[in-house]
């Protein structure tokens, strides 16, 4: 097991009254197997990913990486195990515009300490495997969207996460960019053995998952059909 919620339980305060964001969710994702969400805009999937992710504390539930309770942890223990077992794709890649790809990867790579010269080899392989060789040394300007998202996953890849969280991947694609950034997703959930998190409004590319909840107004339920299907990429 690398990633498990338990009993979620998410309030946040409106004026006088109280918001449920997430109420009672579970969800699981082991390591080899994608888990997407799906759920309108305003169901709760960015919260879930927030508190998935640990930089938000839920009000109850539980919140377990790779056995390791998160939620009882210190600030200071929370941020190392986000930089040792998590990877997080933003929705926006939010790339520095003056730096190359390489260069993308290899400034996460110098806030999590490691020496930036010893590392450059591993960025470019990271890049190549994302389907970017030959291209490491553009700039931002100089990719298109769907490169640009590709940066993006190789830069959640840098810390070897046994934990991948991810954010709307295909919201700002066209088909057929959206297909490919999903088949990429699923090739590293295999080949890295990473526990992946998709959350989307998108069910155009629910087949690449292995399993599908559906969120609404805060609620998590399981598509039977949909689960340990394994879609496409079996």
């Amino acid at each position: 097991m690398s990633i498990e919620l338990t009993d979620i339980v998410l309030t946040y305060p409106d004026g006088d009254t109280t918001v449920t964001a997430l109420d009672r969710v579970s969800l699981e994702a082991r390591r080899g197997e994608m888990h997407a969400v799906v759920g309108p805009s305003g169901s709760g999937k960015s919260s879930l990913l927030a508190v998935a992710s640990t930089l938000i504390r839920p009000d109850s539930g539980c919140v377990r990486i790779d056995g390791a309770e998160a939620t009882s942890l210190s600030p200071a223990e929370l941020s190392r195990l986000r930089m040792s077992r998590i990877g997080i794709v933003f929705q926006q890649p939010n790339l520095v515009s003056s730096l190359t790809a390489v260069e993308q990867l290899l400034v996460t790579e110098h806030m999590r300490g490691r020496s930036v010269r010893s590392r450059r080899e591993e960025a470019g392989r990271l890049l190549t495997i994302v389907g970017l060789d030959g291209k490491q040394h553009r700039r931002p300007a100089q990719l298109s969207g769907g490169e640009r998202q590709r940066v993006n996953i190789a830069r959640a890849l840098t810390g070897d996460p046994h934990v991948l969280l991810v954010d709307e991947p295909t919201a700002a694609l066209d088909h057929d960019r959206g297909a490919q950034i999903m088949d990429l997703l699923a090739d590293i959930t295999t080949e890295y053995e990473v526990a992946t998190v998709v959350v989307t409004h998108d069910t155009e590319y629910l087949d690449r998952a292995d399993t599908v909840s559906r969120m609404r107004d805060g609620r998590l339920t399981t598509d039977a059909i949909a689960a340990g299907s394994g879609g496409a990429r079996r």
